[in-house]
């Protein structure tokens, strides 16, 4: 890959399981692939010949990571957000990414290396900016409620505040 001056790419720091978790994702994600593995040598910190940094495509997206040891770990400061167009994806990337990992609040979730995830129907962005105050005011507290989204259970909300 040829990187121009000013692209932006995350970069991801694991303990020591960068190749899992780009294989777990990749896993997931369509149009996704693992790129370089960059090993380390007998001047490195790790273990010569255990993975030291990766490039690897989710859904078109690049990413970095590197196996960088124990010091620092995710937190829910940074998350990444999947915006799913209806139940079934929002079902398959939920289940897919919380497998081994944890549940949260409001659409949101940490998988099994720790990394934070936003599971969200591209509806609930309509219901929450709803013309009409109730039914956005409605959906969301609906929304607050949940763990995983549910369409149905976002739309049942908002369409109880203003009967149409």
């Amino acid at each position: 890959m040829t990187l121009t001056s000013g692209h932006i790419q995350p970069c991801l720091w694991f303990d020591d399981d960068l190749e899992e978790a780009a294989r777990f994702y990749t896993g997931i994600f369509p149009n996704s692939s693992i790129g370089h593995l960059s090993r380390y040598t007998e001047a490195g910190h790790g273990v010569p010949g255990s993975v030291m940094a990766a490039e690897f495509t989710l859904d078109g997206l690049t990413f970095r990571g590197i196996n960088g040891g124990p010091e620092f770990r995710f937190t829910e400061a940074v998350s990444f957000a999947v915006t799913c167009r209806d139940q079934s994806e929002v079902d398959y990337y939920w289940d897919s990414l919380v497998d081994g990992g944890e549940e949260s609040m409001c659409g949101w979730l940490k998988d099994r290396f720790g990394l934070s995830w936003q599971i969200v129907p591209a509806r609930l962005y309509e219901l929450v900016a709803d013309p009409v105050p109730e039914r956005a005011l409605a959906a969301t507290r609906a929304m607050l409620g949940m763990r995983r989204l549910v369409v149905a259970e976002l739309e049942a909300a908002a369409d109880a505040a203003v009967p149409r």
